[in-house]
Formats: structure tokens, sequence, C-alpha cells
């Protein structure tokens, strides 16, 4: 089985370096993006099993990538959690219901985000637990 690949798409570089490290130290393979552009490219590129994204970014934010995503067909059931620093409206909370994206608010610690993504992923393939996964991950 292949690892499990995260992008992660914040315009912050310390903080996505930070998630990505703290990822990578939990078994995931990870891809760093700045800007929603390069993070869609990537995504088309990549076919993450999940995307850790910014919701606050220039010229695109968190709704309208993941309208772009979603229109994508091997990317419309990538799990997505969205973080932010930011308060949200209801409409939005709902927009991110409706494009299937998990709203966690910053800070955030790498351990809870680490947790936050083993829920996401497993969820996804439920018969590997982390173990399984990450175990296929090194043998890969």
């Amino acid at each position: 089985m292949a690892p499990t690949t995260v992008l992660i798409i914040d315009d912050n570089v310390n903080l996505a370096r930070g998630f990505a490290v703290g990822l990578a130290n939990a078994g995931y393979v990870v891809e760093v993006a700045h800007s929603a552009q390069d993070g869609l490219a990537l995504a088309a590129t990549l076919q993450p099993q999940l995307i850790v994204l910014d919701f606050q970014m220039p010229f695109v934010n968190g709704v309208g990538f993941l309208y772009r995503l979603r229109e994508m067909p091997t990317l419309q059931k990538t799990a997505v959690v969205v973080v932010t620093g930011v308060c949200v409206t209801d409409e939005v909370l709902e927009e991110f219901r409706q494009l299937h994206a998990e709203l966690r608010f910053k800070p955030i610690g790498l351990a809870t985000l680490v947790s936050e993504v083993d829920q996401l992923v497993y969820r996804e393939a439920p018969s590997l637990g982390r173990t399984g996964l990450v175990a296929a991950a090194a043998a890969g």
C-alpha cells in the first residue's frame, strides 16, 4: 500500500512548515503549498488522501479553494481539514458541510492536528489502523 499523502496549503510559511514536520514525524508523506493556486495544482498531481487547508489566504480563500477542488472528479471525496483563526458565519459553516470539509480553529497544536488527520484518514480506510498504514508506508 502506498504511503498516506497529506497536502498542507497555508500562506503562513512557518506554520505550514511546523504542520509538515509534525505530520511527517507521525509517518505521513507531506507536501506543502503556500497559495490556493499552487495547492490546486499539487492536489491534482499528488491526489493526496487529506488536505490541511488555511481558510484565510490571499486571492482565493478556503471556500473558493474547496469549490474548485470539488470540481475535480478524482478529488471530490478527498478529506479536508480547514483551519482558521477567525470566526466564521453560519453560512460559511454550511458551505463547509456541503463541501465535505471539517473546520478546526487555530491555534491548533501538533498533537491535535495529527489526531485529527489520523481520524479522518482512517475513517476513509477503516480496515487499517494507524499501525497498519504506517507499517505499509514503511514497507512500500
